[in-house]
């Protein structure tokens, strides 16, 4: 894709004409990997996946783009390279924003969307742009912490052999040099207004009660901009929502993608 090397997960399976499919994208400074476990599932489920890592991320080439209607035009191209005319779309705070650009300037691409921890507009602090900027850890540090709740942040999962924080540091480590700035600084850049605009396609918003990085109250207001919404709060869970409550993750997926 454009003159580039683009990666995407298909949930290790292989795509077949006819079938419905969803779309995952990724949050800021990460990759498809944090999607394994949803993608696995709908493809056993027999629906096409693809979770690509946006360019610039994981192992995908190419500069890192620096708006999020420039992501969702890239996944929307990243669905034609790979022959999807339209799917439930997905995605995971910056991944929401991109979900929500795409769902409001291809609504024809998109069937149905589900946003995890949104906020529009998404307003990063100074503070952590400024570390980011400088690639110093600190910014990883302070994401990461703000990412979890305070029961996550003891190490408790419903899962065994999840070490939550230590994973979201660990991924976040993997980013080139100036990634995280750029995704942070596109966050901070969006407007709803201009970058987005009505969604009419059936939609389902899932807030954490203790998510300190976009507060359930911001994921609400988003809902309230999309004519067929509906709203989940997960009680206790942070913003790192893909790993503190995966159960319930996949369990809200199921009731909008299927």
């Amino acid at each position: 894709m454009d003159g580039e090397n683009a990666f995407a997960s298909t949930g290790s399976g292989v795509h077949e004409a006819g079938r419905a499919a969803v779309v995952f994208i990724h949050g800021a400074g990460m990759d498809h990997s944090v999607w394994v476990m949803q993608a696995r599932h709908f493809v056993r489920s027999r629906l096409n996946v693809l979770a690509p890592d946006l360019p610039g991320h994981g192992r995908s080439e190419g500069r890192t783009l620096t708006s999020i209607p420039d992501m969702a035009a890239w996944v929307v191209r990243a669905m034609d390279a790979v022959g999807l005319d339209s799917a439930a779309v997905v995605g995971h705070s910056m991944g929401a924003l991109v979900a929500y650009a795409l769902a409001a300037r291809h609504p024809d691409r998109c069937r149905a969307l589900a946003l995890f921890g949104p906020s529009a507009p998404m307003p990063v602090t100074d503070a952590l742009l400024n570390a980011a900027a400088d690639d110093d850890h600190a910014a990883i540090d302070m994401a990461n912490s703000w990412s979890h709740s305070p029961q996550a942040r003891l190490g408790a999962n419903q899962n065994p052999g999840l070490w939550m924080l230590g994973g979201g540091e660990r991924l976040l480590e993997t980013a080139a040099p100036g990634v995280f700035h750029a995704d942070l600084s596109a966050c901070n850049g969006f407007d709803p207004d201009a970058d987005a605009g009505p969604v009419r396609c059936p939609a389902l918003v899932v807030v954490g009660e203790a998510d300190q990085m976009t507060p359930a109250r911001a994921g609400i207001a988003v809902s309230e901009r999309l004519a067929q919404a509906r709203v989940l709060r997960l009680a206790g869970c942070g913003h790192a929502m893909l790993s503190e409550q995966p159960n319930a993750v996949l369990d809200a997926l199921i009731s909008i993608v299927h």
